[in-house]
């Protein structure tokens, strides 16, 4: 415990950056608002899941010194630019599909066949978003586990994880409420027409700004 203390400073620092990023409005959240809302409370949890877990695996990567290397390199960069871009893309086009169309959700299919798919989409989209390693890489910069072993790596990834799926995960909870949802059923093709609006200037602010 005493070892433990000397990290704790350090663990506060990172955690504070990682809990205003993770609590912030973006692309993530608005993901979460589609599911939320046009599925419901579990599966919107369960793309917190995925987005935190997502995080994890970035964390991980910059903790091992990955991160590091990869925004070294522009063109890897560039490539995850374009990725990143083309998923807010894809995402634009089902919002805008679903305000032409709004289709009709049976509960059976979001609870046995679409989970899978909305933890991997929360997945994907934290993974393949190049502005996601420079966070990590701004809280690696504190030096939060220098120095320390296994455990308090361990620790600390578990400690991010918790913080991140709390702070999705409310943003789940929230949106999924009745109020919110039956805001968006009496206004579903302007609150997917304007979900897709942001994915699409998300894409191009991804695409066309340096990082």
């Amino acid at each position: 415990m005493a070892d433990f203390a000397l990290f704790l400073p350090g663990f506060i620092a990172a955690y504070a950056i990682l809990l205003v990023g993770a609590s912030s409005p973006g692309p993530a959240v608005a993901m979460l608002l589609g599911i939320a809302t046009s599925q419901g409370r579990g599966p919107a949890l369960v793309g917190a899941a995925g987005i935190a877990c997502g995080s994890i695996v970035i964390n991980v990567a910059t903790l091992l010194g990955i991160g590091l290397i990869v925004s070294q390199m522009a063109w890897f960069m560039g490539v995850m630019r374009l990725v990143g871009a083309a998923y807010l893309m894809w995402l634009a086009y089902n919002a805008f599909k679903k305000a032409a169309q709004p289709p009709v959700i049976k509960a059976s299919d979001v609870q046995v066949k679409r989970l899978p798919r909305i933890f991997m989409a929360g997945f994907m989209l934290q993974v393949s978003n190049p502005k996601a390693i420079v966070f990590w890489l701004a809280i690696a910069s504190i030096g939060a586990t220098e120095g320390g072993g296994s455990v308090i790596v361990a620790l600390f990834v578990t400690g991010a994880f918790l913080i991140s799926f709390a702070c999705h995960g409310a943003w789940a909870l929230l949106l999924s409420s009745r109020p919110i949802r039956t805001a968006y059923q009496s206004a579903r093709r302007w609150i997917e027409a304007g979900l897709g609006a942001f994915f699409g200037f998300a894409a191009y602010k991804l695409a066309t700004t340096e990082l």
